[in-house]
């Protein structure tokens, strides 16, 4: 910003040749101009230079069908984000919720017609995407399950998007989402690979506190495109989640312990049938919920942390491990304990001496 002793703005003004003055008068106040023509008295003044328009040219002025430039300047004055929602299932629903209530405009795609629900939010329901496609929406959210994204990511006309379209995914996996949009996306797409810790029914209560992990795989170096980014990331900073950036290599490796041993735990325990009793304790009630939350979720979820995290058949091997561990240390003490009661203890060898014959 300006100074204000620095306020006034010249403009050079083009070069123009000298204009020859009059010659001095010579004494007696006269002076020759040519052999016909005298001038007495004073020399005029000068008549002054009426100012010509200046005319200012821009070199790099954006051109005016440049819709992209346009949208970007749009984009980065607002606030509020066009999400359109792939997959709108349990879980796509869960996030439209709080997405439509931050005021976001919603638009919906899903196999199965959810368009009544989603009119319920305020969404637009699409059964075709190349018309979702159409709308030009700044986020396209990939809330698909793990082992049908790419049939559905393939399946998307993504030639009718901008160019510079935003791409989200919240799967329970990393690495696998990152590799598939790396390589089915343009160049000039952006790609932010995400995963909530959570779920309808683990945040019935709200996300506060709750960890949301993101890693920033690809966003162009201009201020719209960082500041959609920011934007939607924004949404769950706004709800209170503990924001943690990460590699995706990294969350799958944490994954594995974190949510996929959870969930087979549960799954181990549902095949118990473990009912509530009179006398449940603290411990055995976590178990339950444990039960509840983990098998609330579809095996598709389940079978997906396991097909497409490589961390998680190391760890499976190391749960059995365990278990085998656990039944060793078991046996070998009972068999301890029967070895004592046969040799070291009340049984005694008979005596020949007592044998009637």
């Amino acid at each position: 910003m300006l100074s204000s002793s620095t306020s006034t703005l010249r403009l050079h003004q083009p070069t123009r040749p000298h204009r020859r003055h009059p010659p001095a008068p010579a004494a007696g106040g006269t002076t020759h101009l040519g052999p016909s023509r005298r001038w007495r008295g004073p020399p005029p003044a000068a008549p002054p230079l009426r100012a010509r328009p200046q005319r200012i040219r821009a070199v790099d002025a954006a051109q005016p069908f440049d819709y992209e430039s346009r949208a970007a300047g749009l984009l980065e004055e607002r606030q509020h984000l066009k999400i359109a929602i792939v997959g709108f299932g349990n879980f796509g629903q869960f996030l439209a919720r709080t997405f439509a209530r931050q005021g976001h405009t919603l638009l919906a795609h899903s196999r199965t017609d959810h368009s009544a629900l989603a009119a319920t939010l305020g969404a637009s329901f699409f059964t075709d995407p190349h018309d979702l496609c159409e709308c030009h929406p700044d986020v396209v959210l990939l809330a698909t399950s793990i082992l049908s994204a790419e049939t559905v990511l393939r399946s998307l006309p993504v030639h009718r998007l901008r160019r510079n379209t935003l791409f989200v995914d919240v799967l329970s996996v990393k690495e696998f989402p990152k590799n598939l949009l790396l390589s089915s996306l343009p160049p000039d797409f952006d790609v932010i690979c995400t995963h909530p810790m959570f779920g309808p029914e683990s945040a019935r209560d709200g996300w506060d506190g709750l960890p949301f992990v993101f890693d920033k795989v690809r966003v162009g170096d201009c201020p719209a495109r960082r500041a959609r980014a920011e934007a939607f990331l924004n949404i769950f900073e706004r709800e209170g989640c503990q924001m943690v950036e990460m590699s995706c290599a990294e969350h799958d490796a944490h994954a594995a312990e974190t949510q996929f041993l959870t969930h087979t735990v549960g799954r181990m325990l549902a095949m118990l049938e473990l009912r509530s009793t009179p006398i449940n304790t603290k411990g055995y009630e976590t178990l339950l919920r444990l039960v509840d939350n983990t098998c609330s979720d579809s095996f598709d979820l389940y079978n997906g942390l396991f097909m497409y995290n490589k961390n998680s058949t190391e760890l499976l091997n190391r749960l059995e491990w365990a278990m085998d561990s656990v039944k060793k240390k078991l046996f070998d003490g009972l068999h301890d304990v029967l070895r004592k009661q046969l040799f070291e203890g009340s049984a005694q060898v008979p005596s020949t001496s007592n044998v009637r014959k």
